[in-house]
Order: structure tokens, then C-alpha cells, then sequence
């Protein structure tokens, strides 16, 4: 399916945030927010947008931290990404994601889905959401935020998903309405087994329909093919786990 991809700026809680949106060339389709991982907006994250929506999705991905600036979130990024040493680049990072706090995000995610019902491309129903490594988080408080809106929501190898502190995140996944999908990093010291736990107990208890699964030997980041974490049958898998969700909630 042929697709559109618009570089767009949108109106968010404290400026203005350069994002994407890809949908297929024609018609009206399933709505889908894709939060971004820590690298931000780049050619990779662009061209997995572009995959989603070949496959007939309206497809958002604002830069969650355009308060620090617009994309992308580093000089020489492809360089720093791939370094053996990468800890100037978190040292960069860091303070970006810390000021990305539940409160911003949760202002922010008002003005994406704003933006994706201004869209004619998207269609007004059921609207799904996706994230990957910080973006996890998001995905996941979206789903609470909105429960009557959004259908569904994947994350896939998201970190500190269920901590022990008053805000964490699957406190507010357990608000959900929708189906939730969580793909967990093997080995993964941003969301070790205890976290798995308490996060698969939140659900249950909550009576939240959801999918948790373990991609065993697959590192933290293994979805983005612009990392030295890139693990291809898993990232495959992840497409088969998403499309599979989105297809069959989304498009009902």
C-alpha cells in the first residue's frame, strides 16, 4: 500500500513539537500514536512508521521531548548511537527524559490525540497506540488516560513499567479500557522479573485484557534496526504481535 509522509508541526502542552504523520495514499483508516524510543525521531523510526501504515494505518509519532528542541535529539545521533561508549550520548539523554514527567505527558498526550482526530486521513473510532523502549511508557498511560478511546495498546521493550514509586506506569495502565500488548527484553536490567510481575498482578487484578510476553534472548532495543540491539527474528515477531493486535481490535 502506497503511503504519505508529512513532516508537521503540532500545537503541544509547552510549544510546538515536530512529528511525523504517514498514512496510506487513499482513504480513511485506524489511527495510531507511536511513541518514539530515547534516539527520537530518525530515519529508522520514519521508515517503521511507513511499514505501519503500508498496512493501513493512520500513523503519529510526535518528538515527545521538543521542549529540549526539535529532532533530532543529538548531534553526529547515528554515530553516538552505534559507539562502543555511549555514555556521552545518555549523558545527553538523560535529563531530557527525566523532565518528560507523568504530568507533561499526560498534558502532551491530550494534544496528540487532538491532532490525530483533526486528521481526515484517521478515522474517528477506535485508536490504537504503540512505544518502544521510554515510548512503552507512554503507550501504556495513554491507554489509561483515554480509556474509551484507545483500543488498543502495545509496548515493546519498555523500561520501569512497573516500579515501586506513585507514578509508575502500569498504576495507570490499570485505567485501560483497551487490550494491551507488553513485549519484554530478555535480561533486560531497565525491567527485570520482578517489575514483569507486578505488572502482569496490576492487569489481572484490574481486569485489564492483556498479553505479556518474553523475547527470550532478544537484548533491550532489539525492535530498532539502527542499534547494536537489533535482533531480527524478534523485531519480526514484534511486527507479527502488533499487526496481529491492531488488525483484529482496530479494524473490527
Amino acid at each position: 500500500m502506497d503511503v504519505v509522509t508529512e513532516h508537521v508541526d503540532v500545537e503541544a502542552a509547552d510549544g510546538v513539537a515536530d512529528s511525523l504523520f504517514v498514512h496510506p495514499a487513499e482513504g480513511v483508516h485506524p489511527a495510531v500514536v507511536a511513541y518514539m524510543d530515547a534516539y527520537g525521531i530518525r530515519p529508522s523510526l520514519e521508515a517503521l512508521a511507513e511499514r505501519l501504515a503500508s498496512h493501513g494505518y493512520a500513523v503519529f509519532v510526535p518528538n515527545v521531548l521538543y521542549r529540549d528542541g526539535r529532532s533530532p535529539v543529538a548531534e553526529n545521533l547515528d554515530e553516538q548511537m552505534r559507539a562502543e561508549d555511549r555514555a556521552p550520548l545518555w549523558a545527553i539523554l538523560v535529563p531530557k527524559i527525566r523532565r518528560l514527567t507523568p504530568d507533561v505527558a499526560r498534558a502532551d498526550a491530550k494534544a496528540w490525540m487532538a491532532y490525530v482526530r483533526s486528521r481526515p486521513e484517521a478515522d474517528p473510532g477506535p485508536v490504537g497506540t504503540v512505544g518502544y523502549c521510554m515510548g512503552g511508557r507512554l503507550s501504556l498511560r495513554m491507554a489509561g488516560q483515554f480509556p474509551d478511546v484507545v483500543a488498543a495498546a502495545a509496548s515493546f521493550h519498555g523500561g520501569g513499567l512497573a516500579t515501586e514509586e506513585p507514578d509508575s506506569p502500569h498504576l495507570a495502565a490499570v485505567d485501560a479500557g483497551g487490550e494491551l500488548y507488553v513485549g519484554h527484553a530478555d535480561n533486560d536490567g531497565s525491567m527485570p522479573p520482578e517489575q514483569m510481575a507486578r505488572l502482569t498482578q496490576a492487569l489481572a487484578d484490574a481486569h485489564v485484557r492483556h498479553t505479556a510476553e518474553l523475547y527470550v534472548g532478544a537484548a533491550h532495543g532489539w525492535t530498532q534496526v539502527d542499534t547494536p540491539a537489533y535482533h531480527e527474528p524478534s523485531a519480526e515477531r514484534h511486527w507479527m504481535r502488533m499487526l496481529e493486535l491492531f488488525g483484529r481490535v482496530l479494524s473490527a
